[in-house]
């Protein structure tokens, strides 16, 4: 059962005209249930001044692309109902006149073009009218006795109409079926959905959830848990489990999916997906086809189910199965494109975008953390779909040439070009050691500026958390991530990998920046200090170099490092043995791993900074008094004496090396491995060259 969410209070709070038909649509689309995301349309017909101060009828309708959940007054088009009312007259109108035709009908060219369903909701001679995708109308829609089992639940107060996709056409049977049924209080659309309508909003509103609720309790009430999908066939594992195996898996799956196009993964084991790929029935129910139209481009027409038996298979197995499975998929997917493309279709990624696991669950993939978690979010929807069909009858679907004209709908595609351009790093992920120090979060200020997720590891989580908090308000949720790791600790750094790749599918790009700095006379140089330095700068360095290395060659779609070195790295710094030693130890770290990583597409690079003194702990604690000493001046005479030693006159920033540090990673230097930047205003005793 769905909830009425209508609170008098705030509709009444909410000026009149589009204002209110935000607060109905949001209402609408903040229940998935109700309203797929990026789904349904709502509209609203008023009275409004034209430009000559004249009264004309408009229709405000959902713009193309919102979702009804989150969009805002800026979404509605208006759209002058004396332009459009005269086309019931016609017989046919193609997509491309109908887009055509509707431009010029709009009130404010400024305005978002106006929904696939436009029509629709015109023809219909209702002030408000609502189209949702309802779980339980959806399940009677894709019941194989749908219709019949609507005249139980509705008697003769709906309208029934044939799966027929979105337009001109639809529109018209839409209008004809509620003109002839003068009873009709609501229209059921074939695989695919419900329309509604209401005198006021809070009418329209309210009339939309009894009737869901109607399906619901009728399909509630034939529901047998034990018997749902066919019954159970596998146990689902432990949570721990789970997550070793996937932290295993993953970044083979990513490197499957990312043969065309890298993907960001994420995986799903809430309870009714455990409940469907556990069932006997999820192996053939799976492969239907789509619970709704709007479900294809996010989803395809079917998902890629796994048959391997959680009881007793391995990870060893499930990799093999997961590979031939994804390899199999894409050969159909692409076969799939020939048999029924039109002229002009360009195929896209033929890798899932869903992926079903008994005994584990489900791994989404998309463009970004927020494309995968939308293909889940659509799935749970196909999921409850389902339920609801079966228990009714046998779950049916569109065709697949149906299913081939909706995904590759030009009009359903539009929506696909509204989204912001892909960045240099979309679709990419960065590992950041010292991810909330000067540099590192400087660096993945950039990265996620840049379109990367970013994972923030650093000994201080309390510093990361709160930075990744800072992020994801700016640049999306989950874009950034914070893991608590000490480099010097090979269970800690395992454990900060572990958690990225159940985060995000794998690693592209790691910056081994995580440092400290000691100063002392060599002769006083304990040997604590030294394997302090040596520790973090030499042996953490390669603790995670060698840890991401493993995973891009899992991945097998190649990856960049950088190291995060020094001007110490190539110069011999007074009073700083031990730091010195670490720093060049860790470049030449660098260009070893350079040499072995080049036949996996695996690049290795190094930063050499100088004296960044903004932002940095390390300048920040008994480093910068040590340093001032060895150079026999004060504290804070350091910025300028560091300024004055370099041939540019100039003071080093985070910002700086942060630039050179994303240079490296991107595909400007697709082509450079084993290289150096310096990085250091130009001190000529740490020349390269």
């Amino acid at each position: 059962m769905v909830a009425n969410l209508w609170e008098a209070s705030k509709a009444n709070a909410v000026s009149k005209g589009v204002e209110e038909i935000v607060y109905r649509s949001n209402l609408l689309g903040t229940d998935r249930a109700v309203c797929n995301w990026g789904g349904g349309n709502t509209s609203y017909k008023t009275i409004e001044k034209d430009f000559r101060g004249r009264d004309v009828e408009v229709m405000w309708v959902k713009g193309s692309g919102s979702d009804l959940g989150t969009m805002k007054a800026k979404n509605f088009t208006g759209l002058r109902m004396e332009d459009i009312r005269p086309l019931i007259e016609r017989d046919e109108m193609s997509d491309e006149e109908m887009v055509a035709y509707l431009a010029n009908c709009m009130i404010d060219s400024k305005h978002p073009r106006a929904s696939i369903e436009t029509l629709l909701h015109a023809f219909l001679p209702f002030k408000n009218v609502d189209h949702t995708h309802p779980d339980a109308i959806i399940s009677l829609c894709c019941a194989h006795n749908g219709r019949e089992l609507a005249k139980e639940i509705y008697g003769d107060r709906f309208v029934w109409v044939p799966y027929v996709r979105p337009g001109f056409t639809l529109s018209k049977m839409i209008a004809d079926g509620v003109r002839n049924n003068p009873k009709a209080e609501l229209v059921l659309m074939e695989k695919h959905g419900l329309v509604t309508w209401g005198e006021t909003s809070e009418e329209s509103y309210l009339k939309t959830i009894a009737i869901i609720n109607e399906a619901a309790s009728f399909i509630e009430a034939r529901v047998n848990e034990a018997n749902l999908y066919g019954g159970s066939k596998y146990e689902t594992l432990s949570a721990d489990a789970r997550k070793e195996l996937l932290a295993q898996v993953l970044p083979v799956v990513r490197g499957a999916v990312s043969n065309e196009k890298k993907m960001i993964l994420t995986i799903d084991s809430a309870d009714d997906v455990l409940q469907f790929v556990n069932s006997r029935d999820a192996a053939t129910l799976s492969q239907v086809g789509a619970a709704c139209p709007d479900h294809l481009v996010h989803t395809k027409m079917k998902p890629l189910y796994i048959d391997w038996n959680p009881t007793t298979g391995d990870a060893a197995s499930l990799t093999e199965a997961l590979k031939s499975g994804i390899e199999a998929y894409k050969e159909e997917y692409k076969a799939y494109f020939d048999r029924n493309k039109n002229e002009g279709d360009v195929i896209n990624e033929a890798a899932p975008r869903v992926i079903l696991i008994p005994g584990i669950g489900m791994i989404n993939t998309g463009k970004s953390w927020a494309m995968a978690q939308i293909s889940g979010a659509l799935y749970h929807r196909a999921i409850s779909v389902m339920r609801g069909a079966t228990a009714l009858g046998t779950f049916v679907s569109l065709s697949e040439n149906e299913s081939f004209n909706v995904e590759y709908w030009p009009l359903e595609l539009y929506k696909l070009t509204l989204a912001p351009a892909e960045a240099e790093f979309s679709r990419q992920v960065a590992f950041i050691t010292g991810g909330a120090g000067g540099i590192g979060s400087v660096t993945a200020r950039q990265f996620l500026k840049d379109g990367a997720h970013v994972v923030l590891a650093d000994l201080n989580l309390e510093g990361a958390q709160k930075l990744a908090t800072e992020l994801n308000e700016q640049y999306g949720e989950n874009r950034a991530i914070a893991v608590r790791m000490d480099v010097t600790k090979e269970e800690e750094v395992e454990a900060a990998f572990r958690e990225s790749i159940l985060s995000y599918g794998g690693i592209d790009i790691i910056v081994n920046n995580a440092g400290l700095a000691t100063s002392s006379p060599f002769d006083e140089t304990s040997l604590k200090e030294w394997n302090l330095n040596m520790n973090v700068l030499s042996t953490g360095y390669f603790l995670v170099a060698r840890e991401a290395f493993k995973i891009m060659k899992k991945q097998t779609i190649g990856g960049s490092m950088v190291f995060v070195g020094s001007k110490n790295s190539v110069f011999a710094g007074k009073n700083a043995s031990a730091y010195s030693t670490a720093k060049a130890a860790e470049i030449h770290l660098a260009r070893c791993i350079a040499a072995e990583g080049g036949e996996f597409g695996i690049r290795v690079n190094s930063v050499l900074p100088d004296a960044i003194l903004q932002g940095s702990a390390i300048w920040n604690s008994g480093w910068r008094n040590e340093r001032a000493a060895a150079y026999g001046i004060e504290p804070d005479q350091l910025e300028e004496h560091y300024r004055k030693r370099t041939t540019l006159l100039v003071n080093i920033f985070p910002k700086d090396v942060a630039e050179a540090i994303v240079y490296f990673a991107s595909s400007k230097a697709a082509k450079t491995t084993g290289c150096m930047i310096t990085v250091d205003g130009g001190v000529p005793a740490a020349f390269t060259r």
